[in-house]
């Protein structure tokens, strides 16, 4: 198998793998492992938008996370991490100006997350191995792009940041929020 094809389907199956529930136990920890995901998400899309013809595997995969995984996920950040962010953080870590930039993409993306899952939708009824049509391609580039550069601030400001400043207390609410979102139960 060459090495694309092994590139490829580790991406498949990474965003094909759910992410085991006891983790939600540690939220932090959590959305960093979807954040792994997320940028497996990436490369499919970026795969999407230059094979030719189109995957249908790819597609489907794709279209089923952004359908399942996605909005959660922004729901986590957005009512539950950041807030608590805010509340915990301090006047010399300058932490707003960030978050108000991911809320910002968070919106962006949500909306280009819509107009890709129409589009990936539409693919799969078609049942035809086409190539994808030029402006879905650009979106499929542009949002993985926009997504990947999310991720390094998250990843490298947010998520540290969060891990000095929140409390137990916080991560406990936090994982039981999220918990709640998915409709699991947390073993104490």
């Amino acid at each position: 198998m060459e090495k694309s094809q092994e590139l490829k389907a580790s991406a498949l199956q990474t965003i094909q793998t759910e992410i085991d529930v006891d983790l939600l136990k540690e939220p932090l920890e959590y959305i960093f492992a979807d954040h792994f995901r997320q940028r497996a998400l990436c490369m499919l899309l970026d795969e999407i938008a230059d094979d030719e013809p189109t995957d249908p595997e790819l597609v489907s995969a794709a279209l089923t996370f952004l359908t399942s995984e996605f909005q959660p996920h922004i729901a986590d950040e957005e009512t539950g991490l950041f807030p608590l962010l805010q509340k915990r953080a301090e006047p010399e870590d300058e932490i707003d100006k960030v978050l108000q930039q991911l809320t910002e993409e968070h919106v962006s993306d949500g909306q280009d997350a819509k107009i890709i899952v129409s589009a990936l939708k539409k693919l799969i009824q078609a049942q035809v191995e086409n190539p994808i049509d030029p402006d879905t391609a650009d979106l499929l580039k542009r949002f993985a792009a926009n997504e990947r550069q999310h991720l390094i601030v998250e990843n490298s400001i947010v998520l540290p940041l969060a891990r000095a400043r929140l409390t137990q207390e916080d991560c406990a609410n936090l994982a039981k929020s999220m918990a709640d979102r998915r409709g699991v139960a947390l073993d104490d």
